[in-house]
């Protein structure tokens, strides 16, 4: 592979909607979408809804926060695993 990260998920894997809001949470792999082709990971399909509504804004308002926003206290879980 010529360039692995190329396949990355964007903002280290963490939910794109919840970065684009200065907030970590982890994702649902079932909910993804390749933009532009850059990989990105939502916290559920409900989550994913909303992050469709302007899929470019939150696009630059997660880059803003991106990679700052790993000093964040909080971190929200969902209960959905790479497994399931």
């Amino acid at each position: 592979m010529a360039d692995p990260e190329a396949y990355a998920p964007q903002y280290g894997g963490y939910c794109a909607k919840a970065m684009s809001e200065g907030n970590l949470a982890s994702v649902d792999p079932r909910a993804w979408k390749i933009v532009d082709g850059k990989l990105y990971l939502n916290y559920s399909q409900e989550v994913q809804a909303q992050w469709f509504e302007d899929i470019p804004g939150n696009i630059a308002k997660a880059d803003a926060f991106w990679p700052n926003v790993l000093a964040a206290q909080t971190f929200y879980e969902n209960q959905i695993s790479w497994t399931q």
